[in-house]
């Protein structure tokens, strides 16, 4: 039987991830810190500890590949078009903006399923929180399970 101060220690391990909005990698540190200290107190606490660094370190790796797709496509733009700002003294000052290239748009295509993403990890982890306050184990989609 579960009591709540389980439930408790299970909610607060997802929702440390949040602590990655002011300590560096602390969507790592908490939950890991959070889980190790307490994976011993019960079945419940282990399987939420682990669900949720599994999906933080699947979410790194889903952000590591989308960047390396993503970054090429702008910096082949930007060394494409490296006649942007014309500067020629104070007399004459252009820039050519010029026609946007494809390879633009798929960069910039990519960076909003980054954004898209984002948002949708943010939702998981407070839906996992909620159903862990409620006594249950949430499996978040898309993980790969590094913690057996």
């Amino acid at each position: 039987m579960l009591d709540n101060h389980q439930k408790n220690i299970a909610t607060f391990i997802h929702l440390s991830t949040f602590s990655r909005f002011f300590i560096p990698f602390g969507n790592f540190i908490g939950p890991i810190v959070l889980w190790l200290a307490n994976k011993e107190k019960s079945e419940f606490i282990d399987s939420n500890g682990k669900q949720i660094i599994n999906f933080q370190i699947s979410v790194f790796l889903y952000a590591i590949i989308l960047g390396t797709l993503t970054i090429p496509f702008f910096i082949f733009k930007i060394f494409n078009g490296i006649d942007f700002i014309d500067f020629n003294g104070f007399e004459s000052f252009h820039i050519n903006i010029g026609k946007p290239s494809p390879l633009l748009y798929i960069g910039g295509a990519l960076g909003v399923i980054a954004v898209i993403g984002f948002i949708i990890e943010l939702a998981l982890i407070v839906v996992a929180s909620l159903k862990a306050r409620d006594g249950q184990v949430y499996k978040y989609p898309f993980t790969i399970n590094f913690l057996k």
